[in-house]
């Protein structure tokens, strides 16, 4: 009786434990340039991104008329970059780590995953 109760204790926190489980991020660093509203030069970046989720890239937004560009993907997990807000427009992938693209790849947004 002991043993199936013991076994039934462990077996409930293993499950537990499993949908308790934070939400994953990417690690690592994604960064792009853009120029501000006031005309600088400018780099952006994320650090830890979590993935699944479409995140609007500060700085160049709606505020901003320029995007962003030049994204480089130091994270390990891959990266869609889009040309509008809110992961809309056209999109590009960028791979783990070595990902780059040049100074043409207009962005706004990105996810990862």
């Amino acid at each position: 009786m002991r043993l199936r109760s013991g076994f039934t204790t462990i077996l409930g926190a293993a499950l537990l434990a499993v949908c308790v489980t934070p939400a994953s991020a990417a690690s690592g660093q994604f960064r792009y340039d853009y120029v501000t509203v006031e005309g600088y030069e400018a780099t952006g970046f994320l650090n830890n991104p979590p993935d699944s989720e479409c995140i609007n890239l500060p700085g160049v937004g709606q505020e901003n008329p320029e995007p962003g560009h030049t994204p480089r993907n130091r994270t390990d997990s891959w990266a869609t970059v889009f040309t509008d807000s809110n992961c809309e427009g056209e999109s590009f992938r960028l791979r783990p780590s070595t990902g780059n693209a040049s100074e043409r790849l207009k962005v706004r947004s990105v996810v990862f995953g």
